[in-house]
């Protein structure tokens, strides 16, 4: 049993449902609204026009059987030396385990084994801010100076874009 990463598909739709239902503070925060149904659906297929969907990526840390967080990452995007992280949440009953760094790590060591990338970045809608930029900030995120409106049901809003370079590694 104990703790394993895994990359997540449209298949396991179900499990991110229940893992959003146990947070609803995050998207109340950025929809104004309890998770809905398709949430889950909707953010394992999720991509930016013009991305194929090889670029997303979608891992969860599991503990037995349930999964306890998820973050998924677009390789090269909006450039070819970009990650960019669409999500990454946590069960809503685990918070303060330290599984939001534990999946971030994980997930920065998988970055870091695509060729060309440098910098990871991700947008921070401003209504999630407080809980959400010391997070980042504890990483090494900074501000680029972007923002953009937001708007998502009844949220209005804007999202800030962090980004934090990342070595890229020697070739072997």
């Amino acid at each position: 049993m104990g703790m394993a990463y895994r990359k997540l598909n449209l298949s396991d739709a179900a499990e991110l449902q229940g893992l959003l239902e146990s947070n609803p503070g995050y998207t109340r925060r950025v929809s104004g609204r309890d998770p809905q149904s398709d949430d889950s659906q909707a953010i394992l297929t999720a991509l930016p026009l013009g991305i194929n969907v090889d670029a997303k990526h979608a891992w969860g840390l599991w503990e037995d059987e349930r999964l306890v967080a998820f973050v998924d990452v677009i390789r090269g995007y909006p450039d070819p030396q970009v990650a960019y992280i669409g999500l990454l949440v946590t069960a809503g009953d685990q918070s303060r385990r330290g599984l939001g760094k534990t999946v971030y790590e994980y997930v920065l060591g998988e970055i870091r084994r695509w060729h060309g990338i440098s910098v990871v970045r991700l947008g921070i809608v401003a209504s999630n801010a407080e809980v959400a930029e010391p997070f980042w900030q504890s990483f090494g995120f900074a501000r680029t100076g972007e923002s953009k409106p937001y708007i998502d049901g009844t949220v209005t809003s804007t999202v800030t874009v962090w980004e934090c370079s990342i070595p890229i590694p020697n070739p072997v």
